[in-house]
């Protein structure tokens, strides 16, 4: 089969789309195929493990996204990084009409597959390095171990959180209420002063 590897990125990029909006479990395959515009038969090529596979690389594909959005910002600051995380998150919702959210998120709270839990594996691996990402930053800025720990954890569930409440709301109020606590918190255990 020779297709391009733009393909098969674009199946990825598809299936993250798809999962963000609908949740694994909503889907398939088949409508995957379709989403992305490849043939079917593509799909499995691509993807001899079937979902799961392309569950996993779609999970590694938002994980990508973010851990570059955050590596750009975080070199400036702990609050350019989580700035950074909150504007990504405000314009999926928003560039979506508040009908997706974080594939990740989507991934995580849904039950393992019959064929396994490499899904949620990704999933917790994602978080993990968003986490990292961050708490790096904040101990580089002069937080403890534990307060980087901890603040770069409560980070990544509030934001995850607030997307998900955005998209219920359909308003991006929950974030903009929650970044701003959060730049205290981020302000308090580095002892940097407010801007």
């Amino acid at each position: 089969m020779a297709e391009s590897p733009q393909a098969r990125e674009r199946m990825v990029a598809g299936a993250a789309d798809m999962i963000r909006r609908r949740g694994l479990n909503a889907t398939s395959v088949r409508e995957l195929a379709k989403h992305s515009n490849t043939p079917l038969g593509s799909t499995y090529h691509y993807f001899p493990g079937g979902k799961s596979q392309l569950a996993v690389e779609a999970v590694q594909f938002a994980d990508a996204l973010a851990a570059r959005k955050l590596a750009k910002e975080l070199p400036a600051g702990p609050v350019n990084g989580l700035r950074a995380f909150v504007d990504m998150w405000r314009k999926v919702v928003l560039d979506s009409d508040f009908q997706a959210g974080c594939p990740v998120l989507a991934v995580a709270v849904e039950d393992p597959a019959d064929d396994g839990d490499a899904p949620q594996r990704a999933a917790a691996t994602a978080f993990r390095n968003w986490t990292t990402l961050l708490a790096d930053s904040l101990r580089a800025h002069g937080a403890s171990d534990i307060d980087a720990e901890q603040t770069a954890t409560v980070i990544v569930a509030a934001i995850e959180g607030t997307v998900a409440m955005c998209r219920v709301e359909r308003s991006t109020r929950p974030l903009d209420q929650t970044v701003d606590k959060l730049e205290l918190l981020v302000r308090a255990v580095t002892g940097a002063e407010a801007t």
